[in-house]
C-alpha cells in the first residue's frame, strides 16, 4: 500500500514559482512511475507531467512545456513538480499519482488518471492576474 500527500500549493501571482512535493509512503514508491494531474473546478481531471521510476524520462502536456519541470528524489520518496511563470489558467487542484502495476501499455496511456492507482489528496494552486 502506498499513500500520497502533496504540498506546497498557494496563491500567487501570475509570473510567480512554486515546488510542489508529493511525498510517499511505502518502500516500492521508488519503482512506480509517478505522474502530476490538474483539476480545476467544474473540469476533468488534466495531465500535467509524469516521470519515470529511475527520473531518466519525463513528459508533459504542452501548455506546461518550457515552465514546469518534474522531477524525483528516489532517496527521500518524493516526487517534485517546479513550476515557474505561473498563469491564471494554472490555477486548479493539483494531485501527484503512482501507477504500481506496470503495465506494458502505460507510457501508451499515461495521460489517461484511469492508468494510476494510488492518489493523494491535492494541493490548491491559485494564480492572480
Amino acid at each position: 500500500q502506498v499513500q500520497l500527500a502533496e504540498s506546497g500549493g498557494g496563491l500567487v501571482q501570475a509570473g510567480d514559482s512554486l515546488r510542489l512535493s508529493c511525498v510517499a509512503s511505502g518502500r516500492t514508491f521508488s519503482s512506480y512511475p509517478v505522474g502530476w494531474f490538474r483539476q480545476a473546478p467544474g473540469k476533468e481531471r488534466e495531465f500535467v507531467a509524469a516521470i519515470t521510476w529511475s527520473g531518466g524520462n519525463t513528459e508533459y502536456t504542452d501548455s506546461v512545456k518550457g515552465r514546469f519541470t518534474i522531477s524525483r528524489d528516489n532517496a527521500k520518496n518524493t516526487v517534485y513538480l517546479q513550476m515557474n511563470n505561473l498563469k491564471p489558467e494554472d490555477t486548479a487542484v493539483y494531485l501527484c499519482a503512482a501507477h504500481s502495476t506496470f503495465s506494458a501499455q502505460f507510457w501508451l496511456n499515461f495521460q489517461s488518471p484511469y492508468e494510476y492507482d494510488y492518489w493523494g489528496q491535492g494541493t490548491q494552486v491559485t494564480v492572480s492576474s
